[in-house]
């Protein structure tokens, strides 16, 4: 099963691995005993991620500032939009997971699907460099960078102006969780607007965690 995960990842990647341990790696989660799992490639591949989209909005973008173009950034490599290139090439089926993750729904989990995308583009960043990695990149998040012309509003701005439109106090955010290890927390955030129901949601990072609550609150207050 690994060797024909292995063969389907090369053609999605359209590179054959010279480091044969290395597809392997990037598609087993931590869930797996006895394996190394892809957490470190992971880490990796949030960082070539997140060069490749800034050098194509940089490019792509040459008037624009630096905070639009912030703002972008943090849209294509967020989460939901890393886990739809994800399920576009069929990463899903081809994660090595244990029998309980599978029962879960591991192979649709959005936070699942983000991480096996990431590693795998450590991966090839390891095996074939940063070209082959920034093509990679170019060629699923280019459609992605056209959806929309104009720069992506800020979550959190988004929320304290509809607060505001209102007039009702500015949004608060509140910390009401943290879980997993030193080196890769995971925060839970609860945002509060007077007068709503309140939304939590987890991030890598307070910053994060906070966007995505309000995100989530706008959300559920536009379909209201």
């Amino acid at each position: 099963m690994v060797d024909d995960h292995t063969q389907v990842l090369e053609r999605i990647l359209n590179h054959r691995f010279s480091d044969r341990t290395l597809p392997g790696r990037a598609l087993t989660h931590r869930s797996v005993e006895g394996a190394p799992s892809y957490e470190r490639l992971e880490f990796l591949g949030d960082r070539v991620l997140g060069l490749a989209v800034a050098e194509m909005l940089y490019t792509q973008f040459p008037d624009e500032d630096e905070g639009a173009m912030a703002r972008r950034h943090a849209h294509l490599v967020r989460q939901d939009t890393v886990a739809r290139v994800a399920l576009s090439v069929g990463l899903g089926a081809l994660m090595e997971l244990s029998k309980g993750e599978e029962d879960l729904g591991g192979q649709s989990n959005p936070s699942l699907l983000c991480d096996v995308c990431e590693s795998v583009l450590g991966a090839l960043y390891l095996d074939a460099g940063h070209d082959k990695a920034q093509a990679f990149v170019r060629s699923h998040w280019a459609a992605l960078i056209d959806e929309d012309p104009t720069p992506p509003k800020d979550a959190k701005t988004a929320l304290q102006e509809w607060a505001q439109g209102r007039g009702l106090p500015l949004p608060s955010y509140e910390i009401t969780g943290r879980e997993g290890p030193a080196h890769k927390p995971l925060f839970t955030v609860t945002v509060t607007v007077k007068g709503e129901e309140p939304e939590s949601a987890c991030g890598a990072s307070k910053r994060v965690a906070e966007q995505a609550a309000a995100e989530t609150l706008l959300a559920r207050l536009k379909a209201e």
